[in-house]
């Protein structure tokens, strides 16, 4: 990944983050029938009920995006190999060791 891109995906990524932490959002991480069991509790012990749930979210989350960005990148490798590009480490190798390839030959 180009350094620009890089720089693009954490100004995205930190974009995201204070967004999501600067907003005064009501989150409401309960279900209709959670709400109506709830309804005669106290508002101390909901909110600490919605918090639990919230927390509960993160690792299959995590364990998600996890699993997106091994295969983004396994499947960009193997794209790679497949169209037969070369990485520039691989030609700047050959060429000091001295020992010419045959594509290098015929040109």
């Amino acid at each position: 990944m180009t350094s620009p891109r890089k720089l693009n995906y954490l100004i995205l990524i930190a974009v995201a983050i204070a967004v999501v932490l600067l907003l005064p959002l009501a989150v409401e991480a309960q279900c209709s029938m959670c709400r109506a069991v709830l309804s005669n509790s106290n508002a101390k012990f909901i909110r600490n009920l919605n918090l639990g749930v919230l927390v509960l979210l993160v690792p299959p989350v995590s364990m998600f995006c996890t699993i997106f960005i091994v295969l983004r990148r396994h499947s960009k490798e193997v794209a790679s190999r497949e169209s037969g590009v070369e990485s520039p480490e691989s030609e700047v190798g050959s060429q000091e060791s001295g020992v010419e390839s045959p594509e290098s030959i015929e040109r």
